[in-house]
């Protein structure tokens, strides 16, 4: 499951392109116009599985298909990946969000793209939020290490899995938090609008949720422990 292959901005350069494309697709579906009564929560949360499930399994090759700075926490968490290739990664995954942020706001016109970003529903406490976006994120970076990592799943459907999670919690919490579970997903849109509410549970509820999910998959479910020292970088043989 792991290489000794250096850090490579190859790796961060797929990881900028996935996370570029969830952030547009994530953006437009919510804003772009329709017809009235036809933008529903099924259909952005399908919007956001398939082209996650899509992106995952086209960049899984290159640089495991994480698109997300949690997963790549939670991997890291775990030793799954070196500390300097998360470095690189997160920051190609901020720029890719931030890109596409940026490209949905110009392809609607450069009209106010904040009713794109993650916000709190209304009466929503900042740490119900992050409680919310805590539990979501684990459920997503369990089936990353339960399809993308663990050996024997032996299947080769890890993307369309992660995608179909990211789905079922956009159906489940998104009215409550609009269930980012991925720091760049709300990050990107909030810095082409410069809108920076809720910061508090878009930084804190997906990383603290990837945390807890890595350590108990690494640590007590995985067959295979961590080693000692972080191995230089994982990748997943054609599941993730």
């Amino acid at each position: 499951m792991v290489d000794m292959e250096p850090a490579s901005w190859k790796k961060g350069i797929a990881e900028l392109i996935g996370t570029f494309a969830l952030i547009y697709i994530g953006v437009v579906v919510i804003l772009a116009p329709a017809a009235p009564g036809t933008k529903h929560l099924v259909e952005i949360a399908l919007a956001h599985g398939l082209i996650l499930a899509c992106l995952v399994s086209a960049t899984m090759s290159i640089s495991g298909g994480q698109l997300n700075p949690a997963v790549t926490i939670g991997l890291l968490t775990g030793r799954k990946i070196s500390v300097s290739q998360a470095g690189i990664n997160i920051v190609c995954q901020v720029i890719g969000g931030a890109l596409g942020g940026l490209l949905a706001k110009a392809s609607l016109g450069n009209m106010d793209i904040s009713g794109g970003i993650p916000a709190l529903a209304p009466g929503v406490s900042t740490g119900t939020g992050i409680l919310v976006e805590a539990i979501a994120t684990f459920l997503l970076v369990s089936v990353v290490y339960g399809t993308g990592v663990d050996p024997r799943f032996g299947g080769r459907i890890g993307g369309l899995a992660i995608g179909l999670t990211v789905a079922a919690d956009i159906m489940a919490v998104g009215p409550i938090t609009g269930a980012a579970m991925n720091t760049a997903r709300w990050l990107g849109p909030a810095i082409a609008q410069g809108h920076f509410n809720d910061a508090a549970v878009y930084l804190i509820g997906p990383i603290l949720g990837a945390i807890v999910a890595g350590a108990i998959w690494a640590y007590v479910l995985l067959e295979d422990r961590p080693h000692p020292e972080p191995q230089a970088q994982m990748r997943p043989k054609g599941n993730l």
